[in-house]
């Protein structure tokens, strides 16, 4: 191979590499923000289920037992009580991802994405269940099962 043909092979590759380099940059300056690599990616819609502190059956109905927690404007939404082992939907309306969860370990524990709706079941034992969300830890709630 002559010098002449090595210096041009030599050129097609930098212009090669400054290339991709243009276009790595200007994918990593586009108008998307990246994701908070604090709080982790969650599906559009989570359910989940807690295992209740005991075998006992629900004693409500689920039309009666209908309870609704929202998040909006970084803040809880509570109702004033839950009925021992109803079904529980939060719902999230703000943008970013948030979770309730139990500061009793195994009580309860869901993460939504922005937007999203999930539900778990409420302990079966009444009593006052504080819980905040975890990414968030400003943001506290107390869950009074009856």
């Amino acid at each position: 191979m002559s010098a002449s043909h090595a210096r041009t092979i030599g050129l097609r590759a930098r212009a090669l590499l400054v290339g991709a380099t243009i276009v790595a940059l200007t994918a990593a300056c586009s108008s998307t923000p990246a994701a908070d690599p604090a709080v982790p990616p969650v599906p559009a819609s989570t359910t989940a289920t807690m295992p209740s502190r005991d075998a006992s059956p629900s004693p409500a109905s689920p039309a009666a037992s209908a309870v609704v927690i929202t998040i909006k404007e970084f803040a809880f939404e509570v109702p004033a009580t839950v009925p021992a082992g109803s079904m529980v939907t939060v719902t999230n309306e703000d943008a970013m991802s948030h979770t309730v969860t139990s500061s009793e370990a195994g009580a309860f524990d869901v993460t939504l994405a922005g937007g999203a709706t999930a539900t778990f079941r409420a302990p079966s034992t009444p009593g006052s269940y504080g819980f905040v969300c975890s990414f968030h830890g400003n943001m506290t709630g107390t869950l009074v099962v009856t």
